[in-house]
């Protein structure tokens, strides 16, 4: 099992920054890839930026040049800066988890969830 505890959401005003982090623990070397995802009022679950081990990092074209996702393995951390924040942004973000094992005849694939922390940028 893999524990998530994310801290940083707030209020902000537009154009204004905000740091998430997400702390992980118990199983984590099993873990491949972390990022973190959002969810507005109404709207579904939605990717914002992954990191995998190897750094490669991937984000959503909504947040690109906006957001910066990184890793600090020493303190088994993920962190996600959001700077020129929008009130489009507003939405509980969630952490995340990734494990793929791979078998000789199938693979798992496994997700790990934090508790959400909101973010809210007022206009």
């Amino acid at each position: 099992q893999v524990q998530l505890v994310e801290s940083g959401g707030g209020l902000v005003q537009a154009g204004g920054s905000l740091r998430l982090s997400c702390a992980a623990s118990g199983d984590i070397y099993t873990i491949n890839a972390m990022g973190w995802y959002r969810q507005a009022p109404g709207k579904q679950r939605e990717l914002v930026a992954t990191i995998t081990h190897g750094v490669t990092t991937n984000y959503a074209d909504s947040v690109k040049g906006r957001f910066t996702i990184s890793r600090d393995n020493a303190k088994n951390t993920v962190y996600l800066q959001m700077n020129s924040l929008k009130p489009e942004d507003t939405a509980v973000y969630y952490c995340n988890a990734h494990r793929l094992r791979i078998y000789s005849d199938h693979e798992e694939n496994s997700d790990y969830w934090g508790q959400g922390t909101q973010v809210t940028v007022s206009s």
